[in-house]
């Protein structure tokens, strides 16, 4: 019987490749010019007819090419890009791309770790660089990801990757960049999502916090001494008080953003950043004050409470942009893997409600990358960073013309194939026979 098995398993193996991730693209050997493309360089500036070159996985030229000297026969390849548009890669922060592929299969699901504290979790260990979601949101130019786990008050260790790398080891761009925190909430829902329940006060509130406390203060203590025991759980915290690390704090609720802020405050926690921030807009002046930026919630949602705008969650990124906060989005949530394919589109939305496109577009590329602190190599189009970028024929912030035609992950041409393309093409074939 178990001879039958195998013989089963090896003849399955040919179709069982057919179904893996397209193969990562090999280190760039050869310099490349984009020639005459509409250049959006993430940082608020646009150059109609640009030229970009890159060499080694490094940018080494972003210019207007009717007033810049360049060389063509400098480069081993150009690209015409008359008509079309260049983008820096987009990012998707807090993301659990790589942790789970299908939701109702425990085996492909690891975002969640037993446990209420447990900032010793690294997420990058359970990444699977191998996901065909990844392929998906790819091909709307999300090209670096926040790798961040789920569950319990502190989950774990986030890890910044490139999406397209052989291994977890491979995509690493930024390992363990900060510690998840998600903040008790000041009230309790019940009811399910068909039923209208009831909304009462969290009783266990102060409680809650105060064991937040605790913690943190117990990790400080631990750090500032030296010990001959370890403790891998404060051990993991040592980069928050050093400034290595920063604390990603999840609230939504004014109350939870105050207390959050004051409490990192009091602790001495270098770098806070707000996960979510939906009542972000009425603390901006502590967040100003404190150089606290926000991840904010995703976009195309509806409105948390029955007095609030229909159209708030469209124009929290405008409010507080105005108020000179750093804003970046984020897509947790329902279907949050499928649907981060769509950050580009609820960017797009922003730009609907009072932002230009153009900062709009700084959102989910140099915006996101300071508050990972990764804008010293990615975020935007500039000579000497890494060469994450796309070409798309149109705007990409709109879901009718974000049509990527090349993407490039530190140079490397990288493929833009997925599940998805090879059943269009293959019911094409069906339509033209």
């Amino acid at each position: 019987m178990k001879k039958n098995l195998y013989k089963i398993a090896f003849l399955l193996l040919p179709f069982l490749g057919m179904e893996a991730q397209q193969i990562p693209a090999p280190k760039q050997s050869k310099s490349i010019l984009i020639m005459n493309a509409t250049a959006h360089l993430g940082n608020g500036e646009v150059i109609e007819n640009s030229v970009i070159g890159f060499k080694d996985g490094k940018l080494t030229l972003v210019a207007d090419a009717r007033v810049v000297r360049f060389d063509v026969s400098a480069y081993d390849q150009v690209i015409q890009a008359e008509g079309k548009h260049v983008y820096p890669g987009f990012i998707a922060p807090n993301a659990t791309l790589g942790l789970v592929e299908i939701d109702a299969v425990k085996a492909s699901d690891d975002e969640n770790e037993i446990g209420t504290f447990t900032p010793h979790v690294r997420s990058i260990i359970a990444y699977n660089s191998e996901s065909r979601i990844n392929e998906t949101v790819r091909m709307n130019g999300v090209l670096l990801a926040q790798i961040t786990p789920r569950g319990g008050r502190i989950p774990g260790t986030s890890s910044i990757v490139q999406l397209d790398a052989w291994t977890w080891e491979d995509a690493i761009v930024k390992a363990d960049d900060g510690i998840h925190l998600n903040f008790p909430s000041t009230f309790r829902r019940s009811g399910w999502w068909a039923e209208p329940g009831t909304i009462e006060a969290n009783k266990e509130y102060t409680k809650q916090v105060e064991e937040i406390k605790t913690f943190f203060a117990l990790a400080k203590a631990y750090v500032s001494e030296s010990s001959s025991q370890k403790n891998l759980t404060y051990e993991a915290t040592k980069g928050l008080f050093e400034g290595s690390q920063t604390l990603f704090v999840t609230a939504n609720e004014e109350k939870q953003i105050i207390d959050a802020v004051e409490f990192t405050k009091a602790l001495g926690i270098k770098k806070v950043v707000i996960v979510g921030g939906y009542q972000a807009n009425k603390v901006t002046d502590l967040l100003k004050k404190n150089n606290i930026p926000v991840l904010l919630q995703r976009t195309h949602s509806l409105p948390m409470l029955d007095e609030n705008d229909v159209d708030l969650p469209y124009k929290l990124a405008t409010l507080l942009t105005k108020a000179g906060v750093i804003v970046g989005l984020e897509n947790s949530g329902d279907m949050e893997r499928m649907n981060t394919r769509n950050l580009p589109f609820q960017a797009g939305t922003c730009a609907g409600y009072g932002l230009t496109k153009e900062q709009a577009l700084q959102l989910i590329t140099l915006n996101t990358a300071k508050i990972l602190g990764i804008d010293s190599q990615f975020g935007s189009l500039e000579v000497g960073k890494q060469a994450t970028l796309f070409i798309s024929e149109g705007d990409a912030l709109d879901m009718r013309t974000n049509k990527l035609i090349q993407a490039f992950i530190q140079g490397r041409n990288v493929s833009l194939e997925s599940h998805q393309t090879n059943l269009y093409k293959k019911y094409k074939e069906r339509y033209n026979q």
